[in-house]
């Protein structure tokens, strides 16, 4: 057996190359190389750009406050060095964790509701849709639901002095169906419909 031993540490060392060589190096290129040549712009993170400047991602939302703008689903993320919230950390992605008897949490959705009925005249007779108070398991959900965005026609358009129905068309016009038709429910991306806003597509 100790006569064999060197040619099995040969051969083992031979097999680890070889799986390196496959597993860490032609497989990788190989899979970046098929989806750079399909799917370039998810390859690269999907980046959404405004004259030549990359303004954020179609996948990771960002906090918009303003009253001029539509608005995202609150995000729990949280600065990863201090601990402190920091909506939208794509680099600490993650939910809030709290169950739905949580009083803290409880009190926080209260208070969004209040906020939002306080400030947008288009909340439905059904309530606030669920996702405009509400984080999801990310924290950096791009995307609302149709019902969200529409909930907030009228303050934009208020706002920036817009003619309610066109803002409505823009909204309507931006809503993505079901992936594959199946998964999924139709949504709004957030950036891409604000960017909208600002190129002036409402008027």
């Amino acid at each position: 057996m100790l006569r064999s031993l060197p040619s099995e540490l040969l051969k083992s060392l031979r097999l680890t190359i070889v799986y390196a060589l496959v597993t860490g190096l032609a497989y990788p290129l190989l899979v970046t190389g098929i989806a750079q040549a399909l799917f370039p712009s998810q390859a690269n993170g999907s980046l959404v750009t405004r004259n030549g400047q990359v303004v954020g991602s179609s996948l990771i939302g960002q906090q918009f406050i303003s009253d001029k703008y539509f608005h995202g689903r609150p995000s729990a993320t949280v600065d990863p060095n201090t601990g402190k919230p920091l909506p939208y950390a794509a680099n600490n992605s993650g939910g809030s964790n709290l169950a739905p008897s949580n009083k803290a949490l409880i009190k926080r959705v209260s208070g969004d509701v209040a906020s939002i009925k306080a400030s947008d005249p288009g909340v439905p007779s059904s309530g606030v849709p669920v996702d405009l108070v509400t984080t999801d398991f990310s924290g950096v959900d791009p995307d609302i639901s149709e019902a969200a965005a529409l909930t907030q026609v009228e303050r934009v358009a208020q706002v920036r002095g817009l003619d309610p129905a066109r803002v409505r068309a823009l909204v309507e016009a931006h809503v993505d169906g079901r992936v594959l038709w199946i998964f999924g429910e139709p949504h709004v991306n957030v950036l891409s419909l604000n960017m909208a806003l600002d190129a002036g597509a409402a008027g």
